[in-house]
């Protein structure tokens, strides 16, 4: 590969860090995907990204999966190639458009020029990776769950903790959107939670009755732990926003504490959450909703059940979300 054709590699880099707001994490996979492509290409003599077509492609795929990378990692693979010519492609048109009737420009934009100019398919649009065995995600049952989350209070950081486990269950949220959470992000009195996803989608999401009276503990707790000025929901003992490895670490510790024999994430509450929605009788649409999930296929996972409307998922369906009873007279 030439200089030129490289360089658009940390183009990219800064578009999906930048302009798409991807996370760090996804950033870091992406430029590893297209790193191991570029060894693929220098393999068998490509210099530019106009002379990669779809056949160079299935063989990479081949090779990938020979080598012994899972499918779903070659399916990652994949798809990082194909946001990667999508941008090309744009980058090119826009290129193009720039130089009409522009005087003749420096050596480095025409080399920047000629590397995209050329591009006028997406080599990856019809390359598909070895199908993977879709599995179910580990979940914890209701009983588990309610044992988990039984967690006594004086202990350090008890009432922290409960609100971050009830809310994670109670609202299905991911590890990186719990931890971004700002005192604005609660409407206490409407039950919500605006939540931040991936992409930097937002959404709103219900909060059940026993995350809410997690949540109004912790609050009276939080004043005490974070200084002035100090928008994180959740705090460490810096006073800071907790991180999430700290999360992670303080779930783990949860789990051991109540003898639960098994290894529990953060990521866990969110599998259970959806099942459980899912086994009772919940709407498929309604929780691809609630998880914030861009593609049905990937809320699909969870089960092959029949639903009902999505007005009946939460205050109906949800274990811990059901309205207390009003005791009988």
């Amino acid at each position: 590969m030439t200089p030129a054709a490289l360089a658009w590699i940390e183009r990219f880099r800064r578009y999906l860090a930048e302009e798409r707001r991807c996370s760090p994490h996804t950033v870091a996979a992406y430029t590893r995907d297209l790193q191991a492509l570029v060894a693929h290409c220098q393999r068998m003599s490509l210099e530019s990204w106009s002379a990669l077509d779809s056949g160079h492609l299935r063989s990479f795929a081949a090779r990938q999966h020979a080598g012994g990378l899972s499918p779903r990692s070659i399916q990652r693979r994949l798809s990082a190639v194909r946001s990667f010519y999508e941008f090309l492609q744009r980058e090119g048109h826009a290129l193009r458009h720039r130089a009409r009737g522009e005087p003749a420009q420096d050596e480095r934009v025409q080399d920047e020029q000629s590397e995209v100019a050329r591009i006028r398919s997406n080599p990856g649009q019809d390359v598909r990776a070895p199908k993977a065995a879709r599995r179910l995600p580990q979940t914890l049952d209701a009983d588990q769950m309610a044992r988990l989350l039984e967690i006594p209070a004086g202990e350090p950081c008890a009432a922290r903790d409960r609100a971050i486990m009830e809310l994670l269950y109670s609202s299905g949220l991911r590890l990186a959107e719990i931890v971004g959470l700002d005192l604005g992000s609660l409407d206490l009195r409407d039950r919500m939670v605006h939540v931040l996803g991936k992409g930097r989608k937002a959404r709103l999401v219900p909060v059940g009755r026993m995350a809410l009276r997690a949540l109004e503990q912790w609050l009276t707790e939080r004043p005490g732990r974070a200084p002035a000025g100090e928008q994180a929901l959740f705090v460490g003992r810096s006073g800071r926003r907790l991180g999430r490895r700290a999360v992670e670490l303080r779930v783990a510790y949860w789990a051991r504490r109540q003898g639960l024999d098994m290894h529990v994430y953060p990521h866990l509450f969110r599998h259970s959450f959806a099942s459980h929605l899912l086994e009772s009788g919940a709407e498929l649409r309604g929780v691809q909703e609630l998880l914030g999930h861009a593609d049905i296929a990937t809320t699909q996972i969870y089960t092959h059940l029949d639903f009902q409307h999505l007005a009946r998922i939460y205050d109906a369906a949800h274990p811990r979300a059901r309205r207390a009873k009003t005791p009988a007279k």
